[in-house]
């Protein structure tokens, strides 16, 4: 869970933890594949919030899940005209 930005970072200087909150509803990695949504929030390490939000995965952009591998394995979607690979513990943090 986010609680805080390091100080030591030039990422605290980016104003994301303005997107990340405690108030989840849905999970991307809950969605079933085609379904076209917008993000809602992003939550969890903080490290990984920081990467989806630098891969364009930002609030209010809309995302669609287009594939999901067998046993856990990776989620594909569509973000900003571009397909993406997610781990499941990366999808875990995209709240709807």
């Amino acid at each position: 869970m986010i609680t805080a930005t390091s100080p030591n970072t030039s990422r605290s200087k980016l104003g994301c933890p303005q997107f990340l909150t405690t108030c989840p509803s849905t999970e991307l990695s809950k969605l079933a594949p085609g379904q076209t949504v917008r993000i809602g929030a992003l939550e969890g390490n903080s490290d990984l919030c920081f990467k989806l939000l630098e891969l364009g995965f930002t609030p209010g952009q809309e995302i669609t899940p287009l594939a999901r591998a067998p046993f856990g394995g990776p989620l594909a979607v569509a973000l900003r005209g571009t397909i993406v690979a997610l781990r499941s513990d990366e999808a875990a943090c995209i709240k709807l």
